[in-house]
């Protein structure tokens, strides 16, 4: 493909990205040519194989151009200009590939096309020799289902192979060949299978030469998180190895796996049978190791005797060996004897490796052993090892067969610690350097023989060594760690736990994982992975065999690698150092260097001075893009040269000895370039407006940095960091934290530099750098490096450093000055070393410099300008702030020089500033003494104020300044306020004293924002005239007693704790919540630990200055928890005191009245362990006055209390109506006069003595009333009650606690507006609290909650319409607990099921709790008048505001009614109209049940009865109970069809009446109750009123029967319970009217029903 003639002027003038120009390869004189018929289109990306090429265009068009026999039409085979790819328009192609006669492209979308050659299936399509046109290829994950089509990010083409890597970055691949890294034996492969040995690791790149593979893998994070396998699961070899050097042992664990060896037949002589273990690289690459180890296999043995080599190097640094013990185990047959001593097998392996020395010098090629060992295949490679030692003992044994030492017979199970075999031989023989110069290095270390290990064990008490001083040395060339890692990195964590390492100091020099910048930035903890064919070496493994799975290439681990590329035998990696790695096929010098052996990676020297950025590689030749001094880059070739054509042997090929530069500089900036076989093609940018120098500026400047921030990591803070002696830990620590800070930015500059080459390669967009797009990376890394330096300056360390680091600072004189850029050579060793340490932060004024010339290449109006002017003031600020704090810190640094030793100690910190002092500005205490001496020092944290030997520091976050005006006597007087001390400074003149005001506004206004560390990029720098009184911040208090030594953080204001806050004592108390004036206030929680149960006290609740006061929750560390109201501290007004849980020993409850934390006033006491509850007065936490005694077994007891004990009157009654009347002296124990009465009616009168059921003595008279005797002389019905709490005595507490909330000092007293008030801040504050408790807030919707905020406001004469919005109000606040009135309801329902379950179901409480709801409603109702005061009192009529609208008959009488006799219950005002439906059905539960035991007899009569009834059909039922009959139905209605009534018929007459009366139950109040009754007669009238056709007027005669039948038929089983509820609690207004009449009629239908007698 010549070069054809250049196109147009025109059409190159026309665009200026992109361009393409090619030339023919193998000639280093020719200068690159524009593609023959290509237009302008800008080019973003070209890929070439042996014939052909493709481009793609800036729009995600494709071209194709060359040789391309697979195309369909004769004329396009070989086309004059590009053509374009149709198949591919309208999908946006962002990525394509060429292999050798194949090509591929990736959409947008993540779908791959292929097409061309596709003999081996490389196109992913079966049984077709060509792909004509591009072709989506299918791959699918199988893993998932349903399944998923992978999306691909990035393709790589071979010759007979394709890699795809998907987006969830795995490798899939298809094609023929070992290079696919699939576990299958047949090929092709034409559906894409994943490359399950990478599987789970993240895959940055793929790329493929004519037949092998690389792939470039992120690092695993760091290995101390898993196990450590012992052995590798492929060749069962130990992981570990171990190796003796003189004054050293090294400890590898960087075992290579020689599997994955095809053997096929033609293979098999010459490489299957021995692995070449790979060579070890050396400094600069001068030599390398070579070896040859056969490991014998005794099979059933149980010690395995491995023979190694022991490696040496021509310096001796070999710090990572690979695989000291041999490199595969194979099956020995007859040329090697079964069981050879050792030193038969140590003569062998040498004759070995001096053949293969002897072949190295002579070939400079790959050994080839002497003679073929045997030639069968190796068997069961994967077994596992036939011996079960521990990885430590077969380490063990190794380095002793490694040194040629006989360790059997110590060698035990386990029992041989690694210390002691190391003491066991002290040093391994090896020459250190005496054959630096020599090309290559046969292994010596075989060469002890038995006088050496007389000789060793002989030295072995002198000199021992141990893991303990394992050293690393590290060197620039050889080393396989020198790039990153710490001391002890490379060392197996389970070693090092077995040997007991002593504690060495190590700072790790690899930056953590940076989560966000790894993200957003390439990363450069990589691993190269090859695997294919390897004849050439390609693979870098150090042999020559073919790989079939992935294998890591060791050496070329923390090189951070960044790119790899693919000659056809050839390999490139590219590091983030600018860097070029190459091995594989050297034949024309492709590889860039001439070292042998070349199976491993070596640096290729391209050029000394500038680095490389981007590569190229073909089948015989490389190319590299170098950086350059004006900042275009340089193309650089190596490899095929073909001869002039004067020349006569035109097979002569000959190749370049070194890289040669390519005279291109003309054509303008190189972004890319691309290699085919016979020809070149690179892409091209004009420099318009500088815009492409500076983005190059840029880039380059970026990489160069890079490389000097590792040399200076490496060459400078790693041995600085290593020397002894370098001071106090502290200072070390410093070091090493500006060393960590350092390595971080370190990195991020090299992922930066390595982000940069990639974006030159694209499509250059100035607003997706990312500099500009992720500034905060960039600024926060350079703050926080510069944070820890200058805390180190200030804490001394450059002068403490100075003295163990002389001898090194002396040696390395010149390449510190070279690193620090100082010219002048009289300047200070720490000197250069500050200078060197702030060499950084130069960098960020570069940014500013190339991000201003962007900004100059666009439009003033556009929006770049405006991101890259923003962005370069942002650097340029960020510089001149961290100027700023250098020349602090240098101030602060000077000033401790002058400052007392003694204090220094104390008071200097690393992050502590300098901002003023006293005595270079005059400041003095007011009314200091005449000879006290007082210095003010003010840091950027403190004020520090000295005496002659003491000081106080006062932090600046709790310090408040404010000028003193004159009148207060004070000229130029500064009051400054702390928590515990206020003191006011005198300064000598007026201007004085704005400056200290000044600078302590502003040093306590930075200290607050914290921000004293972050630079004020943008505009965040304006400073506040002065700081807040209010603020939030930590503080430890040391003075005040009640406080001292407490931490307090929250918040402040003026000096004293205010607001949210959190208060911690060193003795584990701690109070979170709301403070006020320095003291607890508010809602808040308290924790008090009990030692002695080893728990803690808890209060939750509210707080008054500084006491516990109002409503909390208090559980004790006894396992007690009080609910309820404090005061002072103390238990003060209504609680709940819960002790113990069920199962502890003594469970009780009391709920009631308490006074200065003792039980006084009504109060219920529920004795759960004795089954008793009392409920009476209570005074001084003992049982006083007048109380009720309910048991578990049925007695009940009201009368007398004192002490605790029954005491005077009382009433006994038992479960069999037993009653005695009289005197008690102790807890049921009868004593003195007193009656019994038998449940018959017998009496006993006269005294009593002896405990209640065991045994009484009585002296009395016996009456037996007789039947006879005159009614006068019957004992009266006991009633009961008159000895118990009267209820309007009951829960006082809870009533007096819920005026108070209104605002009033006593019942009734009080203003309503105020009370109005208090209700809205209630609320407001409530629902504040509640907050974070979102249940509370649930249960009161947040609306209800809003609507209650709005005080009900009424004019004018009172009405219904007003009664009703009353009603609703009270309906809504009694819904939420937030409201006083709500918190009155649900405190009320606790305390009544609190007395009436359980225990206090006796259905003799019945009277005590309906009079206890009576007495709620009487005082609820006061509440509610007093809020309300428009409502009229108790029983008053509510005129009507209109008449009613239809009149209706009255039910009975038939006369027209006006509502005189009988009002509804809405129009007349009643507590229990208004209040019963809001009460009533949360106390239902408890006070039914005390009917349904109290009515129990007379029910159990009335359902016999009913059942019994109820069998008979519904026409003898309405002849048994006299019902007339014109009232009987004849007919009825089922479903809308007409029934005759048969006898027989059941359950059908007045079918809709029963329904309406079964509806008694589900209801709540007497009045809903009453309009069920209502409702039931009318639709017994309906009914008649349906069959008789005609008017009619009821009588009570005619009416009861039908009545009676109804009931009946409801079957309602606890009826008299609801008679009797009804009648206790209805309104009394409504006994005359319609409803009472009705309802006496039900009353007399319950007590019929009990008396009917079935004849």
């Amino acid at each position: 493909m010549d070069s054809k003639k250049r196109s147009s002027t025109e059409a190159e003038g026309s665009k200026e990205r992109g361009l393409v120009h090619v030339w023919k390869a193998g000639s280093c004189s020719v200068t690159p040519e524009r593609l023959p018929g290509w237009g302008g289109k800008t080019v973003l990306q070209a890929a070439l194989g042996v014939k052909h090429g493709i481009l793609l265009t800036e729009d995600g068009a494709v071209y194709s151009f060359g040789t391309l026999p697979w195309r369909s039409e004769p004329a396009e085979i070989c086309p004059s200009s590009p053509i374009l790819e149709n198949a591919l328009i309208g999908q946006h192609v962002v990525t394509i590939a060429a292999g050798s006669f194949h090509s591929g492209a990736v959409t947008e979308s993540g779908v791959a096309y292929m097409w061309g050659e596709n003999s081996a299936g490389q196109c992913a399509v079966a049984n077709q020799q060509y792909v004509p046109e591009p072709n989506p290829v299918s791959i699918s994950d199988a893993e998932t289902s349903p399944l998923l089509a992978v999306r691909i990010l990035q393709l790589a083409c071979g010759e007979e192979h394709t890699l795809a890597l998907s987006i969830s970055r795995e490798i899939w691949s298809w094609g023929t060949g070992c290079q696919l890294g699939l576990i299958t034996t047949t090929f092709p492969v034409t559906k894409p299978q994943k490359v399950e040995h990478l599987a789970g690791r993240v895959v940055i790149q793929v790329a493929c030469g004519a037949f092998h593979s690389l792939a470039l893998v992120q690092c695993l994070p760091s290995q101390d998180l898993k196990p450590v396998p012992e052995r590798c699961n492929q060749c069962s070899q130990l992981l570990i190895t171990m190796t003796d050097k003189e004054d050293h042992v090294i400890i590898s664990d960087s075992h290579c796996c020689p599997l994955g060896v095809t053997l096929s037949e033609s293979q098999a002589e010459n490489q299957a049978n021995t692995a070449i273990s790979p060579s070890t690289e050396t400094l600069d690459s001068q030599g390398a190791v070579f070896e040859k180890t056969p490991v014998e296999n005794d099979l059933p043995v149980a010690t395995k005797l491995n023979t190694g080599n022991v490696h040496t190097t021509s310096s001796d640094v070999i710090s990572s060996q690979r695989d000291n013990m041999g490199a595969a185990e194979m099956s020995s047959a007859g040329n090697i004897p079964l069981c050879p001593d050792t030193q038969a097998v140590n003569e062998y392996a040498q004759k070995l490796s001096d053949h293969s020395k002897r072949e190295n010098s002579e070939n400079g090629e790959k050994p080839v052993p002497s003679q073929p060992l045997t030639e069968e295949a190796i068997p069961n490679l994967h077994s596992p090892p036939t011996t079960s030692t521990s990885a430590l003992n077969s380490l063990v044994v190794s380095c002793a067969s490694a040194v040629g030492v006989r360790v059997a017979a110590t060698y035990e199970a386990g029992a041989l610690s690694l210390k002691k075999v190391m003491n066991f031989y002290s040093t391994a023989p090896g020459e250190p350097g005496a054959q630096a110069g020599n090309s290559s290095i046969g292994p010596e270390g075989l060469k002890d023989t038995r006088e050496e290990q007389v000789k060793q064990e002989s030295m072995q008490g002198k000199k021992s060594s141990s893991l303990v001083d394992i050293r690393e040395e590290e060197s620039e060339g050889g080393s396989r760690r020198l790039s990153l890692p710490g001391l002890l990195s490379q060392v197996s964590p389970r070693l090092l736990r077995k040997a007991a390492r002593v504690k060495t100091r190590t700072v790790v020099l690899t930056p953590t994982y940076s989560g966000e910048a790894d993200a957003l930035l390439p990363s450069l903890r990589t691993e190269v992975w090859t695997w294919g064919k390897g004849k050439e070496g390609q693979l870098g493994h150090g042999d020559v065999l073919p790989r079939l799975q992935p294998l890591c290439v060791k050496c070329l681990d923390g090189k951070e690698v960044i790119h790899l590329e693919a000659g056809g035998y050839h390999s490139l990696a590219l590091t983030a150092k600018s860097q070029v790695y190459s091995w594989g096929s050297n034949t024309f010098g492709q590889l860039g260097h001439s070292d042998f052996p070349t199976t491993v990676p070596r640096l290729a020297k391209v050029n000394s001075e500038h680095g490389v950025w981007s590569v190229a590689a073909d089948q015989d030749y490389s190319l590299f893009l170098v950086d350059t001094e004006d900042f275009q880059p340089g193309l650089y070739y190596s490899g095929r040269q073909d001869p002039t054509e004067g020349d006569n042997f035109p097979e002569n090929h000959s190749g370049t000895k070194t890289p040669v530069l390519l005279s291109c500089s003309k054509l303008g900036y190189i972004s890319r370039v691309t290699a085919g076989k016979d020809s070149c093609l690179a892409l091209v940018d004009k420099n318009i407006m500088g815009y492409i120098a500076s983005l190059h500026e840029l880039a380059t400047t970026e990489r160069r940095f890079y490389s000097k921030l590792s040399d200076i990591k490496s060459q400078i803070l790693r041995p600085l960091l290593s020397l002894e002696n370098l001071g106090t830990a502290s200072t070390v620590q410093l070091l090493q934290e500006v060393a960590s800070r350092f390595s971080k930015l370190c990195y991020l500059i090299g992922q930066h530099g390595a982000s940069l080459s990639s974006f030159l390669h694209g499509i250059k967009e100035a607003r997706s750098l990312v500099i500009l797009k992720h500034a905060s990376l960039f600024l926060d890394s350079y703050t926080e490096y510069c944070t820890s330096v200058t805390n180190f300056l200030v804490m001394g360390g450059f002068q403490l450093l100075a003295k163990p680091a002389i001898d090194f600072l002396n040696k390395n004189q010149e390449l510190l000055q070279d690193l620090s850029e100082v010219t002048d050579e009289n300047t200070q060793l720490v000197e250069i070393l500050n200078t060197l340490f702030f060499l950084p932060t130069r960098r960020l004024h570069n940014y500013a410099k190339v991000l201003l010339k962007l900004a100059t290449c666009f439009e003033v109006t556009s929006p770049e300008y405006q991101k890259l002017q923003d962005s370069s003031s942002c650097y340029e600020s960020l510089a001149l702030h961290l100027g700023r704090k250098r020349k602090e810190a240098e101030y602060t640094l000077g000033f401790w020089k002058t400052f007392p030793g003694k204090m220094t100690d104390s008071l200097r910190k690393p992050e502590r500033r300098l901002l003023c002092e006293s005595s270079n500005r005059a400041l003095s205490l007011q009314h200091a003494g005449r000879f006290s001496v007082n210095w003010f020092i003010l840091f950027n944290d403190a004020l520090v104020h000295a005496q002659f030997s003491t000081h106080h520091v006062f932090p600046l976050a709790t310090l408040w300044a404010e000028p003193l005006s004159e009148e207060a006597g004070a000229v130029n007087g500064l009051k400054i306020t702390t928590p515990e001390e206020q003191f006011t400074l005198i300064s000598s003149t007026p201007q004085e004293k704005t400056k200290w005001l000044r600078a302590i506004s502003q040093a306590v206004d930075q200290a607050l924002r914290g921000m004293s560390d972050l630079s004020p990029y943008g505009s965040g720098s304006i400073q506040r005239q002065e700081p807040p009184i209010s603020r939030s911040a930590k503080y430890t208090f040391y003075k005040d007693p009640r406080l001292k030594d407490a931490t307090y953080d929250g918040r402040w204001f003026s000096g004293k704790p205010h607001g949210r806050g959190v208060l911690k004592w060193p003795d584990g108390k701690m109070y979170s919540g709301m403070f006020r004036n320095g003291l607890e206030d508010g809602y808040g929680e308290y924790r008090i630990p009990n030692k002695a149960l080893n728990k803690e006290d808890h209060y939750v609740g509210h707080w008054k200055e500084g006491k516990m006061c109002g409503q909390g929750v208090y559980s004790y560390a006894s396992g007690e928890v009080f609910e309820g109201c404090f005061q002072d501290n103390m238990r003060h007004g209504h609680g709940l005191l819960r002790s113990g849980k069920l199962t502890s020993s003594s469970p009780s409850m009391f709920i009631g009245q308490w006074v200065m934390d003792k039980k006084a006033g009504y109060g219920v006491f529920d004795d759960i362990t004795r089954g008793e509850k009392y409920m009476g007065m209570w005074q001084d936490d003992v049982c006083q006055g007048n109380g009720v005694v309910v048991t578990q077994f049925g007695l009940y007891y009201e009368g007398n209390f004192h002490l605790n004990k029954m005491m005077g009157n009382g009433v006994l009654l038992s479960e069999d109506d037993t009653i005695y009347e009289g005197e008690f002296s102790d807890d049921w124990t009868l004593s003195g006069k007193g009656t019994l009465t038998m449940p018959n009616g017998d009496y006993i009168e006269g005294c009593f003595s002896g405990e209640w059921g065991s045994g009484i003595k009585i002296t009395g008279t016996y009456f037996k009333p007789s039947l006879y005797e005159s009614d006068k002389d019957r004992p009266k019905v006991l009633k009961l009650g008159n000895l118990a709490v009267p209820a309007d005595e009951k829960w006082k507490a809870v009533f007096d606690e819920c005026w108070r909330q209104l605002g009033c000092e006593n019942t009734g007293q009080g203003e309503v507006c105020k009370a109005w008030d208090s209700i809205a801040v209630a609320l407001t504050t409530n629902r504040r609290q509640h907050r974070d408790s979102p249940e509370i807030l649930s249960r009161s919707q947040t609306q209800t909650l809003e609507s209650l905020e709005f005080i009900p406001q009424h004019v004018g004469a009172f009405s219904v319409e007003k009664y009703d919005d009353i009603r609703k109000y009270l309906i809504k606040a009694c819904d939420t607990p937030l409201h006083p009135l709500g918190r009155l309801v649900e405190t009320l329902v606790a305390v009544y099921r609190m007395t009436y379950v359980g225990v206090g179901a006796n259905r003799r409480l019945l009277q005590e709790a309906v009079k206890e709801i009576k007495s709620y409603l009487k005082r609820i109702f006061q509440l509610v008048r007093f809020l309300f005061p428009e409502l009229p009192e108790e029983g008053s009529t509510i005129p009507l505001s209109a008449p009613l609208p239809t009149e209706r008959k009255s039910f009975c009488t038939g006369k027209s009614d006006s509502r005189s006799e009988s009002p509804e219950p809405g129009y007349v005002v009643t507590s229990s109209g208004l209040l019963l439906p809001v009460l009533l059905p949360r106390l239902y539960p408890p006070l039914f049940m005390l009917y349904a035991l109290d009515n129990d007899r007379e029910e159990d009569i009335y359902w016999e009865c009913v059942l019994r009834l109820n069998k008979q059909p519904d026409i003898a039922l309405l002849g048994f109970l006299g019902v007339q009959k014109k009232f009987w139905p004849v007919t009825l209605s089922i479903l809308g069809e007409s029934k005759k009534v048969l006898p027989n018929t059941k359950d059908a007459c007045f079918a809709s009446a029963v329904e309406c009366l079964q509806q008694i139950s589900t209801t709540f109040t007497p009045s809903d109750k009453l309009k069920v009754i209502q409702q039931t007669f009318e639709e017994i009238s309906q009914s008649v009123l349906a069959s008789l056709q005609e008017d009619f007027l009821w009588s009570m005669d005619d009416l009861f029967p039908v009545f009676l039948y109804v009931v009946l038929r409801a079957r309602i089983r606890n009826l008299g319970s609801e008679v009797h509820l009804i009648e206790d609690l209805m309104d009394p207004y409504l006994q005359h009217g319609e409803q009472g009449i009705m309802f006496t009629t039900l009353k007399a239908c319950y007590y019929q029903i009990q008396r009917e007698k079935l004849n």
